[in-house]
């Protein structure tokens, strides 16, 4: 049975007039701040812990308020909780509600603290919980990525630039080019916890409080690493959710140009991949289509999160000290980009590891376009030549094979050496795929040992 708990304004006494039931339902928050309810009473278990450190609550008192808030989550969670538009928000509905339990105790709750100071530690608990739930997903989407490298290390397909072949490159080299891209993001989103995880409770409305507070003791119960040094900053700021916000746009970029490749490598013009049938779609009017519709979507997800970026960039950047109204339109925004980047990811780690490679499609392709053109003038530059002479002489070859339809590894050795007489019979061993893949045995190059010797080490990093 949901409880009833009472319904007038914890903080009415001000006025001399009821509020207007549009505004009412105009400035409630308690539609969508709900979500942290969690947070909000792991918030108040601690503050009332410090206030009876300090003297402020008896032990009976904790214990009531603790029974109490530990029976409205049980309720929350199980859906049996009467959410009060008349109460505006998360804090004065739990308040209300405790306070209708534990009687008169319930209202000490909120001694030392403001509503400001109190959802600004909410938020930072929130994006804090929800960091540590995304690491593991970027982590598997890594595992995904290091597998197929690993497994399609020697797979032969075209590097492009401008979209247009360049030189050719190993399959497991360019999931690595992603794997990079993606690891970056963890170490963005790692060093955005640090800054989240500073404790503003104790900020109270915005000059601090008159009660003799333990913030260090709050902040320990809380797991926070450090504790905002400045209450006017600590309840009015929210670069640490704009800052999660601007990995997160990061990240879907990333995803983004991923996905455009999967997009374009499934197409009947390319045919590089085949993507699982469990990750697309058929068309309700062709019957031969196979969409790769987990792709196109977070392709076209990144959009709205880059519009919650500047959504909460816009909301900060014209408000004086200290908090304001304007805040309460951060957390919309902060809460979609969460469930946005969290589906995501799940996609895409779910899917990346089962991507199957036509390699036969993808060598025929690097043997299009000359993409050895590059090995030939660097061969030149061996011989002697200089690189501009080289790259002059290759482009007449590459002229040539034009017109006859001949790939470079595809004409004879009497019409090289028409171009150069530097040219001699070793210049097919640098011709042809598997040698200009090869050669490239450095760190960070696409050889194949190369490739299988970074999978070790990304391995090594994510143990």
């Amino acid at each position: 049975m949901s409880n009833q708990h009472n319904q007038e304004k914890l903080s009415s006494a001000r006025f001399s007039e009821s509020t207007d039931a549009f505004v009412e339902a105009f400035t409630a928050s308690i539609q969508f701040d709900k979500r942290m309810y969690k947070q909000d009473i792991q918030g108040s278990i601690a503050h009332a812990k410090m206030l009876t450190k300090v003297g402020i609550l008896n032990q009976q008192e904790l214990n009531d308020i603790i029974n109490g808030l530990q029976q409205i989550e049980a309720e929350i969670a199980a859906g049996n909780f009467s959410w009060s538009i008349k109460q505006e928000d998360i804090h004065m509905n739990i308040e209300a509600r405790l306070t209708q339990m534990i009687g008169i105790t319930g209202k000490k709750l909120h001694t030392g603290r403001s509503r400001n100071d109190q959802v600004a530690t909410d938020i930072r608990l929130y994006i804090r919980d929800e960091i540590d739930a995304i690491l593991p997903e970027l982590k598997r989407l890594q595992h995904g990525l290091l597998s197929i490298a690993e497994r399609e290390a020697a797979t032969i397909m075209p590097g492009f630039t401008h979209l247009q072949t360049a030189q050719p490159v190993t399959f497991g080299h360019h999931m690595l080019a992603w794997f990079e891209m993606i690891k970056r993001d963890v170490e963005r989103l790692q060093d955005c916890r640090k800054r989240v995880n500073t404790l503003p409770l104790g900020s109270a409305a915005l000059a601090g409080t008159t009660y003799p507070i333990d913030r260090h003791y709050t902040a320990e119960l809380l797991g926070f690493e450090r504790i905002s040094e400045n209450s006017l900053d600590g309840v009015s700021d929210r670069d640490f959710a704009i800052e999660f916000t601007h990995f997160a746009a990061t990240l879907m970029m990333h995803l983004s140009r991923f996905s455009e490749e999967l997009v374009l490598w499934s197409s009947a013009q390319f045919q590089f991949i085949d993507l699982p049938d469990r990750f697309c779609t058929g068309s309700s009017i062709m019957p031969q289509k196979k969409n790769p519709d987990v792709p196109e979507l977070v392709r076209g997800k990144t959009g709205r999160v880059y519009g919650h970026l500047m959504s909460l960039l816009t909301l900060m950047k014209s408000q004086p000290l200290a908090y304001n109204k304007d805040n309460q339109e951060d957390k919309e925004p902060l809460f979609d980009t969460v469930d946005t980047v969290k589906g995501s990811l799940r996609a895409f780690a779910d899917m990346v590891p089962a991507i199957i490679v036509k390699k036969e499609m993808t060598y025929e392709a690097a043997k299009r376009g000359f993409s050895t053109a590059t090995d030939l003038a660097d061969y030149l530059v061996g011989k002697g030549l200089a690189f501009r002479d080289s790259h002059e002489v290759v482009g007449l070859a590459v002229a040539h094979g034009i017109k006859t339809g001949e790939d470079l590894s595809e004409m004879s050795l009497q019409t090289l050496q028409g171009f150069s007489d530097k040219i001699s019979e070793d210049v097919f061993e640098v011709l042809t795929l598997e040698g200009s893949v090869a050669a490239r045995n450095h760190f960070g190059g696409t050889a194949p040992d190369q490739v299988r010797a970074a999978v070790a080490r990304g391995f090594a990093e994510l143990a």
